[in-house]
């Protein structure tokens, strides 16, 4: 099937006509791989910017969405590349099994969690989600190969975080997790201010899941001040009575209209900031929480997008290593705040080491911080800001969530291995982000 239609990333920014093929199965899609003419891959929809729109030909995998075999004594699961996580979820929880990696939604595909190299809340315990997938069917110009850590090594690490240029995902064997419950131990640590979050991660670096909400709006000696989520699958033992897996659905609530213009500024943002500390410091510092709470508290609203209003938004996403990390922070929380253009979604992360044998995957061993701004020239200029403190810190950003970077920065952040990822790529794949960044 196939229809020309506007479509968007997750920002809703930008926003192109494209020519948008559904391969009904693998062969169609390998197919639709081999024919002439630039083309890119696209799966739910949820990378934030411009990575899965290609005016001429954009390959849909809505209809890629089968299981094909799972083996319940090794948790190895091998699916269509339109296969979502909650689809997975939803079929191999009730067995005791879950993703080894998983990113803030679960509405992302298994081809797209690949191309992306997902990073989860786990990522400084088990890595990303590239060290979690076993081989995988490409589809290149060429005809479709197998690639594995053994077979073609040199075109499975390009694909794995790769955006989709070196071709079509049809399919992956993965390792699921096996877990004793659906529930999450969870501890909440108030962090006073930068330095207090930043010793919390490190202190707790044997603690399977870690996240902050960190106020980036907050200056002076609350400069940083952060809620860190600190998690752990629960066990049979700590269940007190709850069903391990018999978990109540969470009422599915939808954005249905654009929030007003403006409805997210300076003023609103700050106050939530401050009210979401205070609230968050008075709740209990251990619960137990359901497995769609503690990973996917925003899959809760359904096109939660539209909060951000009809222009939409920009993620910024950087990964800093080590060394340079907490003083690249403090700079870019100043500037932050000294905007008014604070995020109420900002995340802090810490990373374990990265994959250097992946050209294109995002992560390094340091700190990430993940903040969502309303699309305005302020914000650019900000954004811009941001990059040149993150340059400086011999950091990156992050493709799945890029929308505007420039191909200056994304050098500086990937130059190392673009060498490397160029010989595995073809003309054919391109993408209106990969023409933007000179890929």
């Amino acid at each position: 099937m196939t229809v020309v239609r506007e479509i968007s990333g997750w920002g809703r920014w930008p926003r192109r006509i494209c020519t948008l093929e559904t391969p009904r199965d693998p062969a169609a899609a390998a197919a639709a791989a081999a024919r002439p003419g630039a083309m890119i891959a696209r799966g739910l929809g949820r990378a934030y910017g411009d990575a899965a729109l290609n005016p001429d030909r954009t390959v849909a995998a809505d209809r890629l969405n089968r299981f094909e075999s799972f083996d319940p004594d090794t948790g190895v699961l091998i699916a269509e590349a339109g296969v979502s996580l909650a689809e997975i979820i939803e079929t191999f929880l009730p067995r005791g099994f879950f993703p080894a990696v998983t990113p803030g939604t679960k509405f992302v595909t298994l081809g797209g969690a690949i191309a992306a190299d997902v990073h989860g809340k786990n990522h400084h315990a088990v890595g990303s989600f590239g060290d979690h997938v076993l081989w995988l069917d490409l589809a290149t110009a060429g005809g479709v190969r197998r690639c594995s850590p053994d077979a073609s090594p040199d075109l499975f690490n390009a694909t794995i975080g790769g955006m989709g240029l070196t071709g079509i995902v049809l399919r992956a064997a993965i390792g699921l997790m096996r877990v004793q419950s659906g529930w999450m131990r969870q501890r909440t640590v108030v962090a006073p201010d930068l330095s207090a979050a930043i010793a919390v991660f490190e202190g707790t670096l044997h603690v399977p899941y870690s996240v902050a909400w960190i106020d980036c709006l907050a200056t002076g000696t609350a400069r940083g001040r952060s809620l860190v989520y600190l998690g752990d699958h629960a066990g049979a033992d700590d269940l007190d009575g709850a069903a391990p897996f018999d978990i109540p659905r969470r009422a599915a609530r939808s954005m249905r209209v654009d929030a007003p213009s403006g409805a997210l500024n300076r003023w609103s943002v700050r106050a939530f900031n401050a009210a979401y500390f205070r609230a968050g410091a008075r709740k209990p510092a251990e619960a137990l929480v359901d497995w769609d709470r503690y990973f996917y508290p925003l899959d809760a609203i359904h096109g939660w997008n539209r909060i951000y209003g009809r222009r939409g938004f920009a993620q910024h996403q950087c990964a800093l290593p080590l060394a340079t990390s907490q003083d690249a922070l403090a700079q870019m929380l100043d500037a932050i705040a000294a905007s008014g253009l604070g995020s109420f979604l900002a995340v802090l992360k810490r990373f374990g080491p990265g994959a250097p044998q992946r050209p294109l995957s995002f992560p390094i061993e340091g700190y990430t911080l993940a903040l969502d701004l309303p699309l305005t020239g302020d914000a650019l200029t900000l954004m811009g800001r941001l990059d040149d403190i993150v340059v400086a810190a011999h950091g990156r950003i992050y493709l799945a969530k890029d929308a505007r970077m420039t191909q200056r920065t994304f050098e500086s952040g990937y130059g190392p291995g673009l060498g490397a990822f160029a010989a595995m790529t073809n003309p054919s794949f391109s993408s209106l982000q990969s023409k933007r960044l000179g890929l």
